[in-house]
């Protein structure tokens, strides 16, 4: 009998270090998408917007013109796709005390700004993590992320992240300002 408690307490044990486990990569998973979005949007916003670019498609704009905003080109979401991970480097783990859930903030601002730091940690365990799951969305998701910065949409995080990706199963829980 006793040794059939044993084998309980460590099931127990087993089945709740497996949910946590599931549920710190999700967290992982989910900021490194929120982190993304964030810092495409930053990226796009930064070129001007009467920045145009031929396209060599047969879409053509009310005008007869065949040209789209350089900011928002597949040419130039390709090329911000293969950066944008190494800016996970710039992120901090915070832990919300009640619930234990992750979610990832940047640690420098981009206006140079002072930032509460406070209660967030850093990690290159934890930047090395984001930025491998950052890469793995922008492989498995190129056409998605595509589809959704080739033209101005609003809460794309929430969009991409959680209801097209399934990446985030808490995300509207998540203030838009936290990632």
């Amino acid at each position: 009998m006793e040794n059939h408690f044993y084998v309980v307490i460590v099931y127990a044990l087993m089945h709740l270090l497996l949910v946590q486990g599931a549920r710190q990569g999700q967290d992982i998973k989910c900021g490194a998408c929120r982190a993304l979005v964030d810092e495409m949007e930053w990226a796009i916003s930064q070129i001007d917007p009467k920045k145009m670019i031929q396209t060599g498609s047969f879409r053509i704009n009310p005008d007869g013109s065949q040209s789209v905003p350089f900011s928002r080109s597949e040419s130039h979401l390709l090329e911000l796709m293969e950066e944008v991970c190494e800016k996970m480097n710039d992120y901090g783990e915070r832990v919300d005390p009640a619930t234990n859930r992750k979610t990832y903030v940047r640690h420098t601002s981009r206006d140079g700004t002072a930032m509460d730091l406070s209660d967030v940690a850093f990690d290159s365990r934890v930047s090395s993590s984001l930025k491998f799951a950052c890469e793995t969305i922008v492989e498995q998701h190129e056409d998605e992320l595509i589809e959704f910065f080739d033209h101005e949409t609003d809460n794309v995080k929430d969009k991409l992240c959680s209801k097209r990706t399934d990446l985030c199963d808490h995300a509207l829980k998540i203030p838009h300002d936290e990632l």
